[in-house]
């Protein structure tokens, strides 16, 4: 069973920095793009970054220069983080890791998980 295990998010004041991790568990995997996105109240989910295998990484227009997502692979662990500068109120949101995965049975799509989802709040 594939998941998302994330930490990092916490309250942090205007201006702040915070990390936010990621590890996609649950055995040998074939990762196809791993991201965040976000929500926040009232709003629908929305993508922050996303970081293909293979590739350009893709950013939202709102966090372009702030943010920086990366990816770092050791042995079979993967893990993406999402650096986040110059926090502002808006960006106050529960993050969600996002992966998506190859299915290694022949002609199967990708499939795709979510992490549970870690709060970020952002004070003037």
């Amino acid at each position: 069973q594939v998941q998302l295990v994330e930490s990092g998010g916490g309250s942090v004041q205007d201006g702040g920095s915070l990390t936010l991790s990621c590890v996609p568990t649950g055995g040998i995997l074939s990762i196809k793009a791993l991201g965040w996105y976000r929500q926040a109240p009232g709003n629908e989910r929305e993508l922050v970054a996303l970081k293909p295998t293979r590739g350009s990484t893709t950013y939202a227009d709102f966090v372009k220069g702030r943010f920086t997502i990366s990816r770092e692979i050791a042995g079979a662990k993967n893990t993406v983080y999402l650096r986040m500068n110059s926090l502002k109120p808006e960006d106050t949101a529960v993050y969600y890791c996002y992966g998506e995965f190859w299915d290694p049975r022949p002609g199967a799509p990708p499939y795709d998980r979510w992490g549970q989802g870690t709060q970020v709040t952002v004070s003037s």
